[in-house]
């Protein structure tokens, strides 16, 4: 679950530089993308 959201935020931010809309929305987009995959695979080696 945790991995398809990264990508819809991920395909967000492509379309984002594609379209330029949005501005630093987009760039937001994939900071948060990005923190919340490092998150998962952090918390994924320790609880395993």
């Amino acid at each position: 679950m945790i991995y398809t959201i990264v990508a819809i935020l991920v395909i967000l931010w492509l379309l984002g530089l594609i379209v330029h809309v949005g501005g630093g929305l987009i760039h937001l987009l994939l900071v948060i993308a990005l923190i919340v995959f490092i998150v998962n695979l952090v918390r994924g080696r320790s609880g395993g």
